[in-house]
């Protein structure tokens, strides 16, 4: 998908396994910490996700990934919108909304039922982004992530 002329959104391939991690780590540090479930998943994309029926896409600005979502595969009808980041330099651009309606569009043609994420309430930028996406609080379970202090969903 070509968002304008410089950015396109890519899926996962084995040459951009480092993006995910190194955009992520970036922003775990700089909010949270890196818990040993995110290292796990983030140092393993192809085991941890893409193996296990998830998806990982890119936004590239020429030759360079600047920002990564994925959809981690719950079961058949629900997936976990996770471990999305952007380049620092260029947050604000609305390259994360991109994403995010990506993962919809993506969602609805794999008949994908509902999206679930966790997030932290603290990141009052990235829920009212969520919200206006039609995303919803739901209750939280115990002992997905130490930061996450909010789950919602999306029924598509």
């Amino acid at each position: 998908m070509i968002l304008d002329n410089n950015l396109r959104i890519i899926p996962f391939s084995p040459e951009w396994k480092e993006p995910i991690k190194t955009l992520n780590i970036e922003w775990l540090q700089k909010y949270f910490k890196v818990e040993p479930k995110d290292e796990k998943v983030l140092s393993n994309p192809q085991e941890e996700i893409i193996d296990k029926g998830g998806m990982i896409f890119y936004v590239q600005y020429k030759d360079v990934i600047v920002g990564t979502v994925s959809l981690l595969k719950i079961d058949n009808q629900t997936f976990e919108l996770s471990k999305m980041a952007v380049s620092e330099g260029i947050q604000g651009l609305g390259i994360g909304k991109k994403l995010l309606q990506h993962c919809i569009e993506v969602a609805k043609e794999q008949q994908i039922k509902k999206l679930i994420l966790y997030s932290n309430r603290s990141l009052k930028p990235a829920i009212h982004l969520y919200e206006k996406f039609g995303f919803e609080e739901i209750a939280l379970e115990e002992g997905i992530y130490e930061r996450a202090d909010i789950k919602m969903e999306k029924i598509i």
